[in-house]
């Protein structure tokens, strides 16, 4: 019988809320992680949320925030919008779920890519997937990802020695690029890969071919 057995270590890759997920998941199992690709960074604070749920991102993009919030009754769209649209995501009229879903899901459109559109974006045009996503989103963002406040940040020196890189773009209005900034500079052994001309969308070119790049380097390594 072996008396040590060997633990394979993995590149670990996620974007957006997958950056959240990438970054606790290593810091939790540091010894199952190779190497790290994020993009469009977020790491689970609570004012990351507050920007792009609770009407930060509104003083870039007020049309369409106005859109979301009179989507709603009067007597809600003045309020909490997360609790607001969580209500009515689980209405018993599935005729109000699907317009709070569209309504949610065209702002979610908003900036997947630069500039900002005003269009749902296809990948919504499904009804039930758009309330899925929508429902998810929602129940995370009302828990606060059962995260402490600013904890992945706090934690990063267990994945401090691990190499990654970062990809985002720099006109990323649902993750900005600050955030990947401030965890780059707590970071010794990650590299920030700044995209001029892209926002949130990896389907964008640069953003496309920067983690295709990372991911090949990474591999190479291993090899």
């Amino acid at each position: 019988m072996r008396e040590h057995l060997e633990i394979d270590r993995w590149m670990v890759l996620g974007g957006s809320w997958g950056s959240t997920l990438t970054l606790a998941y290593a810091e939790q199992f540091p010894h199952r992680v190779s190497e790290i690709v994020l993009f469009g960074v977020t790491t689970g604070r609570r004012k990351e949320f507050d920007w792009w749920f609770r009407g930060g991102a509104a003083i870039l993009l007020p049309e369409q925030w106005e859109r979301l919030r009179r989507a709603l009754p009067v007597s809600e769209g003045n309020g909490d919008l997360i609790e607001a649209y969580w209500q009515r995501l689980n209405h018993r009229d599935p005729e109000v779920r699907t317009q709070a879903a569209t309504a949610w899901c065209t702002w979610e459109s908003s900036t997947l890519a630069w500039p900002p559109d005003h269009e749902l974006s296809p990948r919504y045009r499904d009804p039930a997937f758009a309330l899925a996503f929508a429902r998810i989103v929602i129940h995370y963002v009302r828990h606060n990802a059962w995260l402490e406040d600013g904890a992945l940040l706090r934690c990063i020196d267990v994945i401090s020695e691990i190499p990654a890189i970062m990809v985002n773009g720099r006109f990323d209005l649902q993750a900005p690029i600050g955030w990947a900034w401030e965890l780059n500079r707590r970071w010794p052994k990650a590299r920030l890969v700044i995209i001029d001309d892209a926002g949130h969308d990896a389907s964008h070119t640069s953003i496309t071919r920067e983690l295709i790049r990372a991911t090949d380097q990474f591999a190479r390594k291993s090899t």
